[in-house]
């Protein structure tokens, strides 16, 4: 009876220990959790900040005052406008392949 006994103590503290153990990760991986979803939070805040700043720099406005300041760049007026125009072949000429 003392040696089912001694068996039965043996158990009862293994099974003791590996529920400690199993809580102790069951912690472990509750918090890792909770981090991963406050980073996912803060990531997801970030996005969103990114999304506006970009939409923000992206108007037309802001687009055309960048170019007059850092291009140099005006807008076209017909006074500065050139036209590039082409002879027309003259009906039932044959045009010369262009190499």
């Amino acid at each position: 009876m003392t040696r089912l006994n001694a068996v039965l103590l043996l158990a009862l503290i293994a099974s003791a220990l590996y529920l400690v153990q199993t809580q102790y990760a069951s912690r472990r991986l509750y918090t890792e959790l909770d981090q991963a979803n406050a980073e996912a939070r803060r990531l997801q805040i970030e996005y969103q900040r990114l999304q506006v700043q970009k939409r923000a720099q992206a108007t037309p406005l802001r687009v055309e005052q960048l170019a007059r300041a850092r291009l140099q760049m005006h807008t076209a007026t017909p006074a500065i406008t050139q036209y590039v125009t082409t002879p027309l072949p003259a009906p039932g000429a044959v045009q010369e392949p262009r190499p």
